[in-house]
């Protein structure tokens, strides 16, 4: 029997699989019933099942390929009756047998050699993906203070599924990173191969050449969605300090490259699986779409913002009536109006949720102007159905993005956004009584986010109190009344001995001498 070049690539996959099982637990008997229905299927294709009735008749196998790969599958048969005992032993019999009659009724039996026994059968051999993976980490590849040892059917699923970004021309020395791990790049560097499918941000800052200053420049990042087997590719733009994906969308220069692959692939960084499990921490209630639209119309979350005047002085009439500069400025006042009024550049803004300054409805009373002053929920009613009526828990996502945009941006935007949508929804005392699941995902998200920052990060520096821990404080009052689901009342009292126990918080300080006073308007008295 001589193997063609189909059937060669089916009896490799399978043999592969049943290599990379290692110790787990793997189903023999499903393997080798697919061996033997693979093999079956190909020989029928090839015409070559018809019955010998003398051993002359038998094909020789010239090929030493083909040789060596039947050797190689009796040899395995061999090696699985002396790994397993028992039971197990008497449900692989009928199996083995089969897989070894099968190949013997196919090929003259003295090219499969002198049968082995169990004492010469060595442990296998570890993944060679992860023994790569360590002679790249000895040669300092880009990931090479990142990689952990990888267990092999996990790198070898990344290998097989995961995505691949081509990233060209990154000038040496540019602080690339992917999600929570960050590195400086190569000179070898072309891009990060072995990366799980799903939403991961990509952040990098261009830096100088080192006859320059080998100066680093703000922070860039992007949010990208990858499929399983995805090549994205892009290509650094020496002129705008950045990178362009326009390549991607050239299918022809994509089939180039996916072509090239092989070449590329010791190039190629592996994703910092370590940090996996961090990451979906950090955005398990950020969606693709949700990501889309926050992000800025220009695709590019830049720390720094990018601003133009809001007044082009285009007519030298128009810069003549703007005042003067060239004399001293008599007050603080004088000084700030001299300063051109700038504006963010269209299309770069982040678009999250507008959050109202008022949180009382119009035309709203005194009293109801004291109570929704004391709880927002009002306000975060509002802001739920102007942006996620659908899908209310799609305002953690939120949060998530803003949290994510400063922790690994640098968009100091994003902080103040996250505060706000934290006090918006810590002191909505209402809500939290008919919006269970939200407060319960609220508390996973602060639970892992909280873990990322120093626990002095939140205190103001010139009034030395801690924005979080009176936010909270508020939150846990609330989370302890009446009408609060049960469940809730408990996960927060956990939460709350956890904070307390982590960064020795004091929630029960006394801050009456911060209480609002009501007080009630005379008649006639309306409030804007």
């Amino acid at each position: 029997m001589c193997l063609t070049g189909s059937l060669l690539r089916s009896v490799l996959v399978l043999l592969f699989v049943a290599v990379s099982c290692g110790k787990r637990r793997c189903n023999y008997k499903e393997i080798l019933g697919s061996y033997r229905e693979v093999i079956f299927v190909e020989l029928q294709n090839l015409n070559l099942t018809s019955s010998f009735n003398t051993s002359k008749d038998r094909d020789p196998c010239p090929s030493g390929k083909a040789r060596r790969i039947l050797v190689s599958i009796y040899g395995m048969t061999q090696q699985m009756r002396c790994q397993r005992s028992g039971k197990q032993q008497a449900d692989l019999e009928k199996p083995l047998e089969s897989m070894e009659q099968l190949i013997i009724h196919n090929c003259s039996p003295n090219y499969l050699g002198r049968r082995a026994s169990c004492s010469t059968f060595q442990k296998p051999r570890r993944c060679a993906l992860v023994n790569k993976r360590r002679r790249q980490r000895r040669r300092g590849d880009m990931a090479s203070g990142s990689t952990v040892d990888m267990d092999p059917d996990v790198a070898l699923r990344l290998f097989e599924e995961g995505a691949t970004l081509v990233l060209l021309g990154v000038p040496q020395g540019t602080e690339l990173g992917i999600d929570c791990k960050s590195w400086q790049v190569g000179p070898r560097f072309r891009g990060v191969k072995m990366i799980p499918p799903g939403l991961h941000f990509l952040h990098y800052c261009s830096v100088n050449s080192p006859s320059c200053g080998g100066e680093t420049g703000p922070k860039t990042g992007l949010f990208l969605t990858l499929k399983p087997r995805e090549i994205l590719l892009a290509n650094w733009d020496a002129k705008e300090e950045d990178l362009d994906f326009s390549a991607s969308r050239n299918e022809e220069e994509v089939s180039r490259i996916r072509a090239t692959i092989r070449e590329l692939d010791p190039y190629l960084g592996p994703y910092p699986y370590e940090v996996m499990r961090k990451w979906v921490s950090l955005t398990d209630h950020l969606s693709e779409e949700l990501a889309n639209n926050l992000q800025p119309l220009s695709g590019r979350i830049c720390a720094f913002s990018d601003v133009i005047p809001e007044i082009q002085f285009t007519h030298t009439k128009d810069r003549a009536e703007q005042p003067r500069n060239d004399t001293a400025c008599q007050s603080m006042r004088e000084g700030l109006d001299r300063l051109p009024k700038m504006k963010q550049r269209e299309g770069t803004e982040l678009r999250f949720s507008f959050i109202p300054e008022k949180t009382y409805p119009p035309g709203a009373t005194p009293a109801e102007i004291t109570k929704c002053s004391l709880d927002l929920s009002y306000a975060l009613d509002t802001v739920l159905e102007s942006n996620h009526v659908l899908q209310p828990l799609n305002l953690l996502g939120e949060m998530q993005f803003a949290f994510v945009c400063f922790l690994l941006g640098n968009v100091y935007e994003g902080f103040e956004h996250w505060k706000r949508l934290l006090a918006l929804l810590c002191r909505s005392e209402e809500a939290m009584r008919k919006r269970k699941e939200l407060y319960l995902g609220l508390i996973a998200v602060l639970y892992h986010q909280l873990g990322e920052i120093p626990p002095d990060f939140f205190v103001d520096i010139v009034s030395q109190n801690n924005f979080l821990t009176s936010t909270l404080q508020d939150f846990f009052q609330f989370a302890s009344g009446p009408g609060v689901d049960g469940t809730l009342r408990k996960r927060a009292e956990k939460f709350k001995a956890h904070l307390t126990k982590k960064f020795c918080w004091d929630f029960d300080a006394d801050l009456d001498d911060c209480a609002p006073v009501v007080v009630e308007l005379p008649e006639g008295v309306t409030v804007d």
